[in-house]
């Protein structure tokens, strides 16, 4: 029988990608290639694959996944992901990442080409040159200098357009409910309610996803509180402006102009709004640049690898992580460390689990630690691979339920993290490790209420007895003898001749034969050894 750690990953491409994105992947993978348009085609090749990369064309549903039974992550070499199945993918445990970022400068300098666009004629002017007609006092435009542009959604685009007008001396504002206005100063604007910002807008740029909330957001009654010389802007997502309502606004002059590059439906080739002078209308070409294919295949080339060696995929779409703080990324390999740990000192898979997460660390969204804990938890008691997705699922199928709590205080360290269990039998297992330093090092604190300071290195050895003399002595030959090599030891008890726990860490695994020499020498109440390696 081969196993798992013994294949190598098979990637199957559905679509045409860089060959800097295959250069990325390496050659640590069996590449494969399939034309994921043609359906038949694709369900004979997904079998075998371990991770499948797609752009749009590639519909990825029930029935694909159903097919690939080794599937571990599907990677859209793009932002959308209208074309993947999220739901049943999660619920199969396959990673769905994209490219979120990918396309963001190439969307943000669009937008500000379809404001100067629209503010200068550029299209007609163009057309009617064409047509042989020299109409220079036609198409008389407006300077952006000193006017005021409303930004309709701060996001990632939005601060870059922001930025790249504040730079051609214009007046920024912007509208989003889920930013805090310390934050939108930092870069330059001022925040506004969304009536204030249609009312003082010489032009406006829409960058919001579209949802419920969204849809018809800009619509009759805003744009007739528009002023006359307003210019607007829609390279988000269809559907934000009412196109109606827009086209009504433009055709009675009410407003000057508009700049369009996404629609309600499409593809859309036949609108009232293309008949209109004052309109410059582009077919969804916001990532349609060079540089914004070749970042996505890059990205997902990367977060493919990430996945297939188990790793956390800051771009997976259904890894409820959440966006990871800066302050939280370093607690990350240390909570799947005491994750393992703590299954190796329980010996079993607890029946329920709290992740505590204490400290400064608290301030920031901690989502993604109780993930990793979940992980490490899961890493050394089941066969096949353990990733992000598919370790909520183990738990739940085991019984496990699992708590995130999260407290800013903590008095004894400036972060902790712990892992406290309940096992059947009703005993309680517990396990604490913080960050200590400039250099973020890893230290073991605590395990089941015994306070220790000890790396937590490959190979880990735990013995809890009746405290008496004799019994570090006794450790130190047996694992002499064997030819193992102490690096650290911790001696912790509760109460002098009373219950004491020895953690050590080595520098090879223990044979199981010591450990057995040492529970028998030492009469120990419970002896574990932890290879994390």
């Amino acid at each position: 029988m081969i196993h798992a750690a013994d294949r190598v990953p098979v990637v199957l491409i559905a679509e045409e990608l860089s060959p800097a994105t295959l250069a990325e992947l390496g050659s640590d993978f069996d590449i494969r290639h399939c034309d994921g348009a043609d359906r038949a085609a694709l369900l004979a090749a997904v079998p075998d694959a371990d991770a499948l990369l797609i752009r749009s064309a590639t519909r990825v549903d029930t029935e694909v996944l159903d097919a690939a039974r080794r599937l571990r992550v599907v990677a859209r070499a793009g932002v959308g992901l209208d074309n993947v199945d999220v739901r049943a993918a999660t619920m199969a445990g396959v990673m769905v990442v994209n490219a979120p970022t990918s396309n963001i400068v190439s969307a943000a300098e669009l937008a500000v080409g379809l404001l100067l666009a629209a503010a200068r004629h550029i299209s007609p002017a163009h057309a009617a040159l064409r047509e042989g007609e020299w109409k220079r006092s036609r198409y008389t435009g407006v300077e952006l200098y000193e006017k005021t542009v409303g930004i309709v959604g701060l996001g990632r685009i939005g601060v870059l357009v922001a930025q790249r007008l504040a730079a051609f001396g214009m007046n920024v504002i912007a509208y989003d409910p889920y930013v805090q206005a310390g934050r939108a100063a930092q870069v330059g604007v001022r925040l506004v309610d969304l009536d204030t910002l249609v009312a003082e807008s010489d032009f406006m740029s829409v960058h919001l996803p579209k949802t419920p909330e969204t849809t018809g957001l800009i619509g009759a009654a805003q744009l007739a509180a528009a002023r006359p010389g307003l210019v607007l802007v829609n390279a988000a997502r269809g559907g934000i402006v009412d196109e109606q309502a827009l086209y009504d606004a433009l055709a009675e002059g009410r407003i000057a102009g508009a700049g369009l590059d996404v629609f309600a439906s499409e593809p859309c080739t036949d609108s009232p709004l293309f008949d209109l002078e004052n309109v410059v209308a582009t077919p969804h070409l916001g990532a349609s640049t060079d540089e914004a294919q070749e970042k996505a295949g890059l990205s997902v080339a990367r977060s493919v690898r990430l996945a297939l060696s188990g790793e956390l995929v800051p771009d997976a779409v259904n890894v409820q992580g959440g966006l990871i703080a800066e302050e939280v990324r370093p607690g990350i390999p240390l909570t799947e460390k005491l994750g393992r740990i703590f299954t190796g000192v329980a010996g079993e898979v607890a029946q329920q689990i709290d992740v505590e997460v204490r400290g400064e660390i608290a301030e920031s969204d901690v989502k993604v630690l109780e993930l990793a804990a979940l992980k490490g938890v899961f890493t050394d008691v089941v066969e096949d691979s353990v990733s992000y997705v598919n370790a909520p699922l183990l738990a739940a199928e085991r019984g496990t339920e699992v708590r995130l709590v999260a407290n800013t205080e903590s008095p004894d360290h400036r972060n902790l993290i712990t892992l406290r269990g309940t096992l059947a039998d009703g005993s309680q297992v517990s396990v604490s490790g913080t960050l200590v330093g400039i250099s973020q090092r890893e230290r073991l604190v605590e395990v089941n209420g015994y306070d220790i300071d000890l790396e937590p290195t490959d190979h880990l050895a735990f013995f809890s007895y009746h405290d008496r003399p004799g019994m570090v002595g006794t450790v130190g030959r047996i694992l002499g003898e064997a030819g193992v090599n102490i690096a650290g030891m911790q001696v912790s008890r509760d109460a002098k001749g009373g219950e004491a726990l020895v953690a050590l860490s080595v520098d090879s695994a223990i044979d199981g034969a010591v450990l057995a020499e040492i529970e028998t020498a030492m009469s120990v109440r419970t002896a574990r050894s932890i290879d994390l390696v």
